[in-house]
């Protein structure tokens, strides 16, 4: 009777911790090293969440005790069984999943960092040539209707050769200008598409889910230095009469090296923030130098912007003037105008949508 009674609370008390430790519901599909990481991490935190099962079968020496008269020195068999739960080791489970939580964060910042840095001449690129694009398609047509008119005026005697030739100059660099931007666009469509996010976001991402990683990592260190366990069970010395034979106990331990731990700890997380931004290969230094180069392109190019807008300005107003001119050479230098217009026109589209991308890339105000 005591048997069954023994087994069936300790066989209730690990079905309890087993049904605890069942996950809810499916997880959603993860990278792979997210899945990696999880797993190791689930392995390990099984071993540490769950009781542990003991049992231990032999014969000691029993003597006089509670008025049992045994004599000293003769064996008696004895059985104990149990559980026992390590609640340092709960700490350290669920830690273990914390790390790699941590650790997939930090691998999916670095891949997105990653994927920038392989496109890092190409931030804006694809919205820029889009507009670009918008402008030379409206544009074109127009100017295909100009050289139209240009040829019937050569046949009846009212152009020159030359000015049919300056006009098809000026409206070939228009179409090769449009080749070119449908080539880039169509290359820029078979990459990886770039996150809308500023490249400075996942680089603090980065530094964070790193420092996450080393500090849950010093936690783990730092536990090894208790031990607090709890043990109950089942315990008999045969031939001897007990009221109860159940036990249970409580042990905790600490190491006192625990004390001298927290200056080493505190050299290793300083260590490891400045090996991640000293690493001349790492990632660090590749945003860094990336960083450098697009907010150089994007002075640049605000600059230009600023000079092309001027001219758009300029050469509008000029073509407004000629508009209610009607003789030939008018019209010729007004056609000119018209093209030049157009190509002035699209490079400001250009250049207006890749300076407002580079600066919403780079995190900063528009300028």
């Amino acid at each position: 009777m005591r048997w069954a009674v023994a087994w069936s609370m300790l066989a209730s008390l690990g079905a309890g911790v087993a049904r605890a430790q069942e996950p809810e519901s499916e997880a959603p599909p993860e990278p792979g090293y997210c899945a990696f990481v999880r797993g190791v991490a689930d392995s390990e935190a099984a071993l540490r969440l769950a009781p542990e099962v003991f049992a231990s079968v032999g014969a000691v020496n029993a003597g006089t005790a509670s008025g049992v008269d045994v004599p000293l020195g003769q064996p008696r068999p004895r059985l104990t069984a149990g559980l026992g739960y390590d609640f340092v080791g709960l700490y350290r489970g669920l830690t273990l999943r914390r790390r790699a939580e941590a650790e997939c964060e930090r691998y999916q910042a670095l891949s997105a960092l990653k994927v920038m840095l392989a496109r890092g001449q190409d931030v804006g690129a694809e919205a820029a040539l889009a507009e670009r694009a918008r402008v030379l398609e409206a544009a074109l047509p127009e100017a295909e209707q100009l050289l139209v008119s240009l040829r019937e005026e050569l046949r009846e005697g009212e152009a020159t050769l030359d000015e049919l030739n300056a006009l098809q100059l000026r409206l070939d660099n228009l179409r090769a200008l449009a080749a070119e931007t449908q080539k880039k666009r169509e290359r820029l469509g078979a990459l990886p598409p770039l996150s809308s996010r500023p490249l400075s976001e996942y680089l603090q991402e980065l530094r964070v889910a790193d420092a996450r990683v080393e500090e849950l990592s010093s936690g783990l260190r730092r536990a090894e230095a208790w031990d607090v366990r709890v043990r109950g069970g089942y315990d008999e010395l045969f031939g001897v009469r007990q009221e109860v034979p159940l036990f249970g106990v409580l042990t905790i331990s600490y190491n006192l090296g625990h004390l001298w731990q927290s200056k080493h700890e505190a050299q290793a997380r300083e260590g490891r923030r400045r090996a991640l931004e000293e690493d001349v290969e790492g990632v660090s230094q590749e945003v860094a130098r990336m960083l450098r180069e697009l907010r150089a392109a994007w002075r640049t190019e605000a600059t230009r912007l600023r000079e092309v807008s001027v001219l758009v300005t300029d050469l509008a107003g000029q073509l407004g003037e000629l508009q209610a001119m009607e003789t030939g050479k008018v019209r010729r230098y007004r056609d000119y105008l018209m093209l030049e217009l157009a190509r002035l026109r699209a490079e400001q589209a250009w250049l207006r949508t890749h300076v407002t991308e580079l600066a919403r890339f780079l995190g900063e105000q528009h300028p």
